[in-house]
């Protein structure tokens, strides 16, 4: 039995090394592509993907409804259909990352205030960014190259092992660090006591799972649970806490913002960071919802029953 189980995790690596082997040459192909032809290979997987594939139509349909009970059927379907475009864009733009350069990465992501983070390297203090699932999170790491900040990354691991490889080698091209959400707590404490300068990026707009679900407010008028992971860590390291406020200004052309939660975490009242950001990224779903990522279950709790002891606002 035990030799039969070997069997079975040895063929399950090598599959995921063969399909890796298989797909990454393409994914370079693409990374290579002029940006005229690249967006419209952009284009062409859109249409693919809304109107063949069809890939997770009512679950989009049903968050934009659920969020904007006022609109009508076709202001949901403009919405929705500038959606998946922008999707593939932003899928595509990842890949792009493969090969694109620094200067380009500078030039088609800006940061507004950068003088803003050379102020913060000045104090020598270490910080929080707080990110969402709007315009793009990807091309974000660009900052690490304008800075002398270390920028780390928490991000869930990819099942196959290969490409999880090669998110971690995309991201270390432009300096970035990446962790995994399992080990953030105990690394992120643990570079409190180091040497250097530290920038930690967690997307803190997902849905966690309902045993970890201890509070509960509106987002978009919906009360649902929220993570705490950054707010949890800001309070307890005293981390200054920000913000990264990502604005589409046209294809493929994208500026950022720092925008300030808290410059004194340790004193500032309880789901304060959460709720503030929240309101931030609210404004933007509200200014251009066609930029938000509606294909993920960000609502999937709202008819749950809350568990005991949790928190609700």
């Amino acid at each position: 039995m035990g030799k039969f189980y070997i069997c079975i995790l040895n063929l399950t690596s090598s599959m995921q090394l063969f399909v890796y082997r298989l797909v990454y040459p393409i994914l370079w192909f693409i990374s290579k592509l002029p940006w005229r032809l690249f967006y419209a290979f952009s284009t062409g997987v859109f249409l693919l993907t809304y109107y063949v594939f069809r890939y997770r139509r009512k679950t989009v349909t049903h968050n934009l409804e659920l969020v904007f009970p006022n609109k009508t059927s076709q202001e949901i379907k403009k919405i929705r259909r500038e959606f998946y475009q922008h999707m593939c864009d932003m899928f595509l733009e990842m890949i792009k990352s493969i090969s694109i350069s620094n200067e380009e990465m500078k030039e088609r992501f800006k940061v507004t205030n950068l003088e803003k983070l050379h102020e913060l390297e000045a104090k020598g203090e270490n910080i929080m960014i707080l990110m969402a699932h709007y315009a793009s999170y990807e091309w974000a790491n660009v900052i690490d190259i304008q800075t002398n900040f270390q920028a780390v990354g928490v991000y869930k691991k990819i099942g196959n092992k290969y490409f999880d490889r090669l998110v971690h080698r995309i991201r270390a091209r432009f300096g970035s660090r990446v962790i995994g959400t399992k080990e953030a707590m105990k690394v992120i404490t643990e570079d409190q006591s180091k040497e250097g300068l530290y920038m930690y990026g967690l997307i803190s707009d997902q849905s966690p799972k309902l045993y970890k679900a201890t509070f509960w407010t509106n987002f978009m008028d919906i009360k649902v649970p929220v993570f705490l992971g950054a707010e949890v860590l800001s309070k307890r390291l005293g981390l200054n806490t920000y913000y990264l406020q990502v604005e589409k200004i046209k294809r493929g052309y994208y500026e950022a913002t720092f925008v300030t939660l808290t410059e004194d975490s340790k004193n500032c009242e309880d789901y304060s960071i959460i709720k503030s950001y929240l309101r931030l990224l609210e404004n933007q779903i509200y200014n251009k919802p066609q930029y938000y990522l509606w294909s993920h279950k960000r609502w999937k709790h709202h008819n749950a029953s809350i568990p005991e002891g949790a928190t609700v606002d």
